[in-house]
């Protein structure tokens, strides 16, 4: 059974002894290495690094950063030997729960690559939506960014549906 809990210590080890990405999916593979997400993101206050665990493995992990306002930013990474089996959605439906939890919380936002179909895909059948473009610096490479946004609204109708 898939299951959150807050990321601990002896786990981070564990995520950067994960075997590459596929090539298909290489340009991923720096957010689980040093200087990734869990560094850039684990000191930053009203954020929280979530482990998805499917019994005793660890099959990936997300993050909810609160912003000042009353959004979120989303982001979520798999490892590698789990991509394509369904975990992104169900990882996905787990920490947008979450975050929709917290009653403060109207909207969650992310960035995704442009040259990512297969994610913007995921994140459209959550019914996400696009609200602009970004580009950001990723290991020193101006990277172009499609903005997405799900309200809590559209996540309770569609989650009821």
């Amino acid at each position: 059974m898939l299951s959150l809990r807050p990321l601990r210590p002896d786990d981070v080890p564990c995520i950067r002894s994960w075997p590459p990405y596929p090539s298909e999916f290489s340009m991923l593979d720096y957010a689980l290495r040093d200087k990734g997400w869990i560094d850039e993101y684990r000191d930053r206050e009203n954020t929280e690094i979530l482990v998805a665990e499917d019994g005793n493995a660890i099959i990936g992990f997300a993050l909810l950063a609160k912003n000042d306002d009353s959004s979120a930013e989303f982001r979520i990474a798999l490892h590698p030997h789990r991509l394509g089996q369904g975990y992104g959605r169900l990882v996905a439906l787990l920490v947008l729960s979450r975050g929709f939890s917290d009653a403060a919380c109207w909207k969650i936002v992310l960035i995704v690559r442009k040259n990512n179909p297969r994610a913007q895909r995921l994140y459209e059948s959550l019914h996400f939506r696009p609200c602009g473009e970004c580009t950001e610096l990723v290991n020193g490479e101006q990277v172009p960014f499609l903005c997405m946004e799900i309200d809590r609204n559209t996540f309770e109708e569609e989650k009821e549906s």
